[in-house]
């Protein structure tokens, strides 16, 4: 059998062409790419429909980005953790289930309820224009055009009306209200006796042979590690060092502001009031007809009396946001108003009354109070800018040649990278750096990229340079150790003061327990309460900066026979002793009847809904996996 198969070999080769072309057709090579990288994997299943990979880097993207423009500053590392990951996913997987439903039971939302909805909701009133149309400004700050907001709310919509139902419909009588709170913020007097570490301390004294002892004990040794560093060489090509060998001429500048006039001209705006008579598009023509007609009559009374125009719209406007500022909509762009209006608006003169503008929300009579902006700005004004534009232009078209030659070159060049310094005349830095990077490391140091490649075999073994890295926006790093310092516990001597610290520590915790402790017998023994402090109420509400642990301790004793005491190890070298002697009511001023209420009816609805999405996630049979590394990582 092999014999024949050797012998035919140019026969099997073609037969498997044969076999191997069709699934390129069928599928394609982009589908085979997505397959083979992973990011057809499936993490998860709703209702038998699988979740991939690729669909759940894309909900986790979706939630990076809400979440910076929330919170800018966030640290970028902090979204990319399996428990941010695993939270994209499981909203992922909320939404499918609800979809899901209302599949199942038909739900669908019109476009006249859409539109009432968006109109009339207080919610919607930052999108809305005074003209009642979506601000588009608005939609793309949120990376959205206007349709795609419509759909995202047509599924919002869609997906609150599976639980409407459920949540927000719990209601609370007072009395379980008050029971709830009574147990939750119920007052317990005390007295109480605190046995500190620190206040043992000053007595003890460790031998050298205790120290040495602890010193060597292999549960300690991680304390007086020498964390692993390396000295290393680096070079960073980036846009600054790029621009610096930039040269511009004028021609180039002033060709630059003619190619690009509008962007030195202030956009003009235009402020006007207008008079609406409502006149829905799907309205019967008698009904625009007459809408019509009353329009035109207030455009007559204007015109006849301008000066009396913010009267005339304060009383007739339907627009019940401009109305009551005398039809006023203030400064406004262009694609700020539906198209009718924004025509009718910039083809007036200042103080002029339009002819009557028809638009989808009815009849509008316009007009024009202001006109800012239109002015281009002078090359001499903003010279300055435009030289930066084109020195980071030309920067950048430098950067992406000069990119591919420097990776070349510390690559080939591996032993050394002082050639690829001298090349792109970049200043060789160095620096001491670990594993991972340090607090308020900034720049390629701070990229854990450049890190990994630092400590990775090769670097660290062959001495090579590691391969140019991408540390930035436009910036490439290459790095070679110049020598490697392993991880090794640091002599006794150099660290002798730590460890003693560390054994007075522990021995001086250990005394406080043994001293508590004692304390605790004596006192269940003879119920003597001296050296215990003058009684104080404690309750979650006033918790009178006791450790949670104690705190928890003193809330959760039997309290069916008083006094009664206890001791609590609160950790952290504190251990504290407690007699409780009388339990009291809240506090009354913490928490009115109505507000908790209202907060025990929030506890229930919240409580009703999350037991509704679990009884969902069972009926259409939810399987979630743990979520894998984003597929673009797993290419790497």
């Amino acid at each position: 059998m092999f014999e024949f198969v050797r012998k035919h070999t140019r026969l099997f080769q073609f037969i498997l062409l044969i076999l191997i072309l069709p699934s390129f057709v069928l599928v394609g090579m982009q589908g085979y790419t997505s397959f083979m990288d992973g990011s057809n994997t499936g993490v998860a299943t709703v209702n038998g429909r699988k979740i991939t990979q690729a669909e759940a880097d894309a909900a986790h993207r979706e939630q990076v980005e809400r979440m910076r423009r929330q919170m800018p500053n966030l640290d970028a590392k902090l979204l990319d953790s399996p428990e941010v990951r695993r939270e994209s996913l499981d909203g992922l997987v909320r939404e499918r289930v609800m979809q899901a439903a209302a599949e199942k039971q038909h739900l669908v939302v019109s476009d006249e309820r859409l539109q009432s909805m968006f109109l009339n909701d207080p919610q919607f009133a930052f999108l809305r224009n005074a003209d009642g149309s979506i601000n588009k400004s608005v939609i793309a700050a949120q990376g959205m055009s206007s349709q795609m907001f419509v759909e995202r709310l047509r599924q919002d919509l869609t997906l609150r009306q599976v639980s409407a139902g459920v949540g927000g419909m719990t209601v609370s009588a007072e009395a379980n209200a008050t029971v709830a709170f009574d147990a939750l913020l119920q007052q317990r007097e005390v007295q109480l006796q605190r046995f500190d570490a620190k206040d043992f301390a000053a007595r003890i004294e460790p031998t050298d042979a205790q120290i040495e002892a602890f010193y060597k004990d292999p549960t300690n040794a991680a304390q007086f590690q020498m964390a692993e560093s390396a000295q290393i060489q680096y070079l960073v090509l980036d846009l600054e060092v790029l621009k610096a060998g930039v040269s511009v001429n004028e021609e180039d500048l002033r060709k630059y502001f003619e190619e690009n006039a509008a962007r030195f001209s202030v956009a003009e705006e235009r402020r006007a009031s207008h008079i609406l008579i409502k006149s829905e598009k799907g309205a019967s023509a008698a009904d625009r007809a007459k809408a019509k007609a009353q329009a035109e009559e207030l455009l007559a009374q204007v015109r006849k009396t301008p000066a009396s125009f913010a009267e005339v719209a304060k009383k007739n406007s339907q627009d019940e946001g401009s109305a009551p500022n005398g039809g006023d909509l203030d400064f406004f762009g262009r694609g700020a108003m539906v198209k009718p209006f924004e025509d009718a608006a910039y083809a007036l003169k200042k103080g002029e009354i339009s002819n009557i503008v028809e638009s989808d929300f009815g009849f509008h009579v316009i007009q024009l109070t202001g006109v800012r902006g239109g002015d281009k700005k002078s090359f001499e004004s903003v010279r300055g800018d435009i030289e930066a534009d084109v020195r980071k232009q030309l920067a950048q078209k430098r950067f992406s040649e000069a990119a591919e030659q420097f990776s070349n070159m510390v690559y080939e060049q591996s032993d050394s990278l002082q050639p690829a310094a001298d090349k792109f005349k970049l200043t060789l830095s160095t620096a001491t750096v670990q594993r991972n990077p340090a607090p308020g490391a900034t720049g390629p140091l701070a990229s854990a990229k450049l890190l990994d490649a630092v400590f990775g075999n090769e670097a660290l073994r062959n001495k090579r340079n590691t391969e140019a890295v991408e540390t930035g926006s436009n910036q490439l790093a290459a790095a070679r150790v110049v020598q490697h310092n392993p991880s090794h516990l640091q002599p006794l001597a150099d660290v002798k003061v730590q460890v003693r610290a560390q054994l007075v520590r522990k021995l001086a915790i250990a005394e406080a327990v043994k001293a508590g402790e004692a304390r605790l017998a004596a006192l269940k023994k003879d119920g003597d309460l001296a050296g215990l402090s003058a009684p104080v109420i404690v309750s979650r509400a006033l918790p009178r900066d006791l450790p949670r642990k104690v705190l928890d301790g003193i809330l959760s004793v039997d309290a069916s026979k008083l006094p009664a005491v206890l001791g609590v190890d609160a950790g952290e070298g504190v251990f504290v002793v407690a007699s409780l002697s009388k339990v009291l009511p809240r506090d009354p001023a913490v928490v009115d009847a109505k507000r908790a209420a209202q907060q025990y009816a929030q506890a229930w609805n919240a409580a009703e809904s999350e037991a509704f999405f679990d009884a969902m996630k069972t009926r259409f049979k939810v399987n979630v996996k743990a979520p894998a590394a984003a597929a673009s990582g797993a290419t790497r």
